[in-house]
């Protein structure tokens, strides 16, 4: 944002020599505004590993209870629990794992009361737990607080050392729900096998963590526009030494660019592609524009775009444009990208 400007005149000085004088100064303002506001972050393309911790417990099946009576009973299912809702707490007591939850429910034992979180809404559930025949009491639901997965970082910013990475958020596969974070980690990955992808299947980078005592930062958030934390160290790759400019949406074009990501060499390597088309309408998306990999080597090696690619930088004329987020599934050498301004608005 531009700052106001205020002149303070001596009495006396003519009116034709102040106007030259805020003329020059306000074309020197205006200049040096545009240099300072300028935001500048090092692009990534490192093949990362995400672990998190799932901030509540996710349900994520329901499922029939054998009770002491050698009756079959849903108590879940009964008292209007759904796969994907995140349980918050049971009588009060707030729970943030799988164990917590059982443990609770067996000290109990009578009918508890579940504060749940299903999409935005917050929502209290009564349900009985089932006594087994083994007298444990159950609910009959699976439950999940953790997940991992590798991706790829998309930028690093020196500026407050913050980074961002796939483009997209981390859902539960079983349930479609975007995970809370509670607690999580951005790591090292090395590639260790690439699945090539088909039409009808898309392909996967297939990579494991290491230095997993020496994390790259940590996680403070994951939406539907990726995750974000902050890094314990500046995190550059070996292409960028420099950090450049984020191009604004309007200054995205179709045509050529480029993508940077991680594949067998595990080196950031450079591949080009095309924006085919842009949406630069719909700022609450992350399928901002519609891109095709026309480089050969990265056709040849994966077949196009794969899983474990979402988050690779996009770069056009010298700007960090977005981010690959997903791949067409009938065609992988075609995808979607996301603004990096989505991004950036996204991180907060």
């Amino acid at each position: 944002m531009k700052r106001k400007i205020f002149y303070c005149c001596l009495v006396g000085v003519g009116v034709f020599v102040i106007l030259i004088a805020a003329s020059i100064l306000n074309r020197n303002e205006a200049a040096s505004v545009s240099v300072v506001s300028e935001r500048m972050l090092y692009p990534g393309g490192q093949t990362v590993g995400v672990k998190m911790d799932v901030r509540g417990v996710l349900i994520v099946g329901l499922e029939e209870i054998e009770n002491k009576d050698g009756e079959n009973v849903n108590p879940g299912l009964l008292s209007g629990l759904q796969i994907g809702d995140m349980i918050l707490e049971i009588n009060g007591t707030e729970v943030y794992r799988a164990e917590e939850v059982q443990k609770l429910v067996n000290e109990i034992q009578e009918s508890v009361i579940l504060k749940i979180k299903r999409n935005s809404e917050i929502m209290t559930v009564k349900i009985q737990p089932v006594e087994t025949q083994e007298n444990v009491y159950k609910l009959g639901i699976w439950i999940k607080d953790k997940t991992a997965g590798i991706g790829t970082l998309t930028y690093y910013d020196p500026i407050d050392s913050s980074f961002g990475a796939l483009g997209h958020g981390i859902m539960d596969p079983e349930t479609g729900a975007i995970l809370s974070v509670d607690t999580g980690l951005l790591l090292e990955s090395q590639v260790k096998e690439i699945k090539e992808g088909t039409n009808g299947e898309p392909g996967e980078i297939c990579g494991i963590f290491y230095h997993s005592d020496q994390p790259l930062g940590s996680l403070y958030k994951n939406c539907e526009f990726g995750v974000f934390g902050d890094a314990y160290e500046p995190i550059q790759n070996s292409i960028y030494k420099q950090p450049i400019s984020v191009a604004s949406r309007e200054e995205v074009n179709t045509g050529k660019a480029f993508i940077l990501c991680t594949l067998s060499n595990n080196e950031v390597t450079r591949y080009d592609i095309l924006i085919e088309k842009i949406d630069s309408k719909d700022s609450d998306s992350n399928k901002s524009m519609i891109i095709k990999v026309i480089d050969e080597e990265l056709i040849n090696e994966c077949g196009g775009i794969v899983q474990g690619m979402s988050g690779s930088p996009i770069i056009q004329d010298g700007k960090l444009v977005g981010a690959v987020t997903h791949v067409l599934v009938n065609d992988p050498t075609r995808g979607y990208g996301i603004f990096i301004e989505n991004m950036l608005d996204a991180k907060e």
